[in-house]
C-alpha cells in the first residue's frame, strides 16, 4: 500500500501534475479574458463562469493525454480517445449555452452570450490537447470579435424591426393603410402579414411589425413614440425591437 502511494508522488507524476495545473491556470486566465467583456457589458455569464468553463474543458481534455499516470500509474494500460471527451465537453457546454438564452415575446436575446462561451470550451480544449498559441489567438479574436465587430455591425446599412402594439380609444382604430403610409414616412415598411387584432376591456389592440429600410435613416424608437403620444386615438401602446 505505502509503495502504491508513493506512485502518486513520484518525479514522474509530480511533473504531470505540474504540466496540468500550468494548462488550468492558463485556461482559466484566457476564459476570464474572453468572459471580460461580457461582464463589461452587465451579463449574467461573466469572467468567471467563461473561466470555469474555459478551465474545466482544458482539464478534461489534457487529463485524457497522460493515462500512464492515472491511479499512480499502477492501472492496466488504458485506452483513451480524445474525441470522445472533446464530444462530451462540447454536449455539456451546449445545455449551458442554451440556460442562456432568453426569448421575450418576438426577441432572442442571449445568443452572442451562448456562442461565447462554446468559443471558451473550445479554447480550453485547444489548450488541453497542446495548442497554445491556436488557443490565445481564438480568446482573443472572440473578444475583439464581441467587442469591436458590435460597433462596425452598427455602423454598416442594415434593417431593424420593431413591434408596435397599439391600443386605440372609443373612437376606435384609423383605417390601416393610414398607418402604413405614416410608417412609410417615418422611414419603416409595415409588414401586413404580421398584424395581429385583439379587443382588451372592449378597446381595441393592434400588434404588427414595421421594418427599417434603412436604420441609419429611419426615425429613432422615441421619436415614434412622441407620434403615438401625440396621436388623438391611441390610448396606449409599446414599441419593442424584434431580434430573431
Amino acid at each position: 500500500m505505502l509503495a502504491e502511494l508513493q506512485s502518486y508522488w513520484s518525479g514522474a507524476a509530480l511533473a504531470a501534475n505540474g504540466f496540468v495545473g500550468l494548462n488550468l491556470l492558463g485556461a482559466l486566465v484566457l476564459g476570464m479574458l474572453v468572459g471580460y467583456e461580457r461582464s463589461y457589458n452587465g451579463r449574467a455569464a461573466g469572467m468567471r463562469t467563461y473561466g470555469l468553463v474555459c478551465m474545466a474543458s482544458s482539464a478534461l481534455t489534457v487529463f485524457v493525454g497522460h493515462a500512464a499516470f492515472w491511479y499512480g500509474g499502477t492501472a492496466s494500460a488504458v485506452s483513451t480517445d480524445p474525441t470522445r471527451v472533446i464530444q462530451g465537453v462540447v454536449t455539456g457546454v451546449g445545455f449551458l449555452g442554451a440556460g442562456v438564452i432568453v426569448k421575450d415575446g418576438l426577441s432572442i436575446s442571449g445568443l452572442t452570450t451562448a456562442a461565447s462561451i462554446w468559443v471558451a470550451s473550445a479554447v480550453g480544449v485547444l489548450l488541453g490537447v497542446g495548442f497554445y498559441a491556436a488557443a490565445l489567438l481564438m480568446a482573443l479574436l472572440c473578444m475583439l470579435s464581441m467587442s469591436l465587430l458590435q460597433r462596425l455591425e452598427a455602423r454598416l446599412p442594415g434593417r431593424a424591426t420593431l413591434e408596435l402594439c397599439l391600443t386605440f380609444g372609443a373612437s376606435g382604430p384609423p383605417p390601416f393603410e393610414e398607418l402604413a403610409a405614416q410608417a412609410e414616412f417615418r422611414g419603416y415598411r409595415v409588414q401586413r402579414d404580421s398584424l395581429r387584432i385583439s379587443f382588451a376591456d372592449s378597446l381595441p389592440m393592434w400588434r404588427f411589425w414595421v421594418v427599417a429600410q434603412d436604420r441609419a435613416r429611419a426615425a429613432s424608437p422615441d421619436s415614434l413614440a412622441q407620434d403615438m403620444a401625440a396621436h388623438d386615438g391611441v390610448a396606449s401602446f409599446s414599441i419593442a425591437p424584434v431580434r430573431y
